[in-house]
């Protein structure tokens, strides 16, 4: 089981599970993802982020802002942002990959798995949290139909890992039809359009 934090008032969920975080803009869709992250980290798990929105080094600004400190946590970063505006270092380490840009899916869900087997293989972490911020960059970059099938297999992907994949989402940016044809692919769905998050799981909790 995954500890979802005290933000969703310590609910957890079992391993291999992927939630859906979708509300409207400046609802605290990114803060709640980050937070389940950190949660992780407190837990002892590794923690991964996809970025198709904000560069690597703005996930850390923005991960170390409140005074958290990245010394000896398991962070992975894989930055979708970086190599495509052409503006900043790509030197690639264990823990910082770069895909070409948001369209990339197959060189995000490589470099994935390179950060995921370097957790696994070279640092003993076996539990991992999986963070993509945001489908709705996917969206804007690609078709529905495209980043279905992209969801598809990485939601697979987190299953058979035991991983917990957290997805975000604009809930103001796609028609109902694209927010439910996504919304299946996921084991529940946080909203933030409220001032308490609703959770909606369809796993078994705890």
């Amino acid at each position: 089981m995954y500890n979802l934090g005290p933000k969703l008032d310590g609910q957890s969920i079992a391993a291999g599970s992927n939630l859906l975080i979708t509300g409207p803009p400046l609802s605290g869709k990114r803060q709640l993802a980050l937070d389940i992250l950190k949660q992780g980290f407190e837990d002892g798990e590794g923690g991964i982020v996809i970025s198709t929105k904000d560069s690597g080094d703005r996930i850390v600004e923005e991960y170390t802002r409140t005074g958290d400190s990245l010394d000896n946590v398991p962070l992975g970063i894989v930055d979708c942002v970086t190599k495509h505006q052409g503006i900043g270092t790509t030197t690639e380490t264990a823990t910082r990959k770069f895909a070409s840009s948001p369209h990339d899916m197959t060189g995000i869900g490589i470099k994935l798995s390179e950060i995921l087997e370097h957790f696994y293989g070279n640092q003993g972490i076996h539990r991992n949290r999986v963070m993509l911020h945001s489908l709705s960059t996917l969206i804007i970059y690609s078709n529905i139909q495209t980043v279905f099938r992209f969801l598809h297999v990485f939601t697979g992907r987190t299953q058979s890992a035991n991983a917990l994949g957290i997805f975000v989402m604009e809930s103001t940016a796609h028609d109902q039809q694209t927010k439910n044809m996504l919304t299946q692919l996921f084991d529940g769905v946080i909203e933030t359009n409220q001032e308490t998050p609703q959770v909606t799981l369809r796993s078994s909790t705890a």
